[in-house]
């Protein structure tokens, strides 16, 4: 039986080695538990941040005590979503506090509507965080047939309007631009038809969702995922398995040395949707954390 890209990433273990040689034919499942074992170490480690929009209830309930207890994890930084609690006009004191707590702004998700008709002012108050790449998080053009184009000539004009200020735009996928178009997929165009410096954020859990490869994914464009999204994907109906990275079966050692090495990321960005067994969703996050820890360590 032919088992899909979501099923081998999901269910089974892989050498790394063939896992890395990006070659589909390769992936073939093996049984010994010790080979999914991948050495990290060797390899320069990118920064480690949270995507916000996982814990914003609690942003909104307490934004400076959230990111406490998000530094008190181990965090690097975080990845904005909106919401900047009592720094909404002080980008610049907004950045003192989390430097005060050990934290830099690895980026931010800005619609694309913003970004194009705010420009100036957007581009402005990230700048004064420190948050460089600023990721268009959603675009319903991205996967309507040819409005695709539309999406790719915006992401082109506003890499150029960026350069200036050495900042970046990239785009977030999610499963619905991994739908075929033109013998690839929307995503692939969005990559075909943007210059380099536009950063194609992959997020794995989409990915894998989608039944893509995420590490083929990284190596047909190589030096674009720059910041990368790492995100549970549990198949539905699956009790053995839990959204948390660690506990979903997902072979995440291989993804996170693909993503370093050939996608040259710089930040890793943990993302937690979903809070099983009745965790709220800091302690998710911190689940996820550790276990992202024991993976790379």
């Amino acid at each position: 039986m032919m088992l899909s890209t979501k099923q081998l990433l999901l269910t089974s273990t892989f050498s790394a080695g063939l896992l890395l040689a990006g070659c589909s034919e390769s992936k073939q499942p093996i049984d010994n538990q010790a080979k999914e074992v991948t050495q990290t170490s060797d390899i320069a480690a990118p920064q480690i941040s949270v995507q916000l929009w996982s814990v914003k209830d609690a942003l909104k309930d307490d934004f400076k005590g959230t990111l406490q207890e998000i530094a008190g994890m181990g965090f690097d930084g975080v990845e904005f979503a909106g919401d900047f609690g009592p720094f909404a006009e002080d980008p610049e004191g907004l950045k003192a506090y989390l430097k005060s707590q050990g934290l830099s702004a690895s980026g931010a998700h800005v619609p694309m509507e913003t970004l194009k008709t705010k420009f100036e002012a957007t581009a402005e108050f990230y700048q004064s965080l420190g948050a460089k790449w600023l990721i268009v998080p959603w675009d319903d053009r991205a996967f309507d047939g040819d409005s695709v184009k539309e999406v790719a000539a915006d992401l082109s004009a506003l890499a150029d309007k960026l350069a200036p200020y050495d900042m970046q735009v990239g785009f977030h996928n999610h499963a619905q631009e991994w739908a075929d178009y033109q013998q690839a997929s929307y995503l692939d165009y969005l990559a075909q038809h943007t210059p380099d410096s536009v950063i194609l954020q992959q997020d794995v859990g989409w990915t894998i969702h989608a039944d893509h490869d995420p590490i083929a994914f990284v190596k047909q464009y190589p030096g674009r995922t720059l910041t990368t999204h790492f995100k549970s994907d549990v198949a539905e109906g699956d009790t053995d398995k839990q959204p948390i990275i660690g506990q979903d079966g997902i072979q995440w050692s291989a993804i996170y040395r693909a993503t370093v090495e050939h996608g040259g990321a710089q930040w890793i960005v943990l993302e937690q949707e979903v809070y099983p067994d009745g965790m709220t969703p800091l302690e998710a996050v911190e689940k996820t954390k550790q276990g992202f820890d024991n993976i790379v360590k």
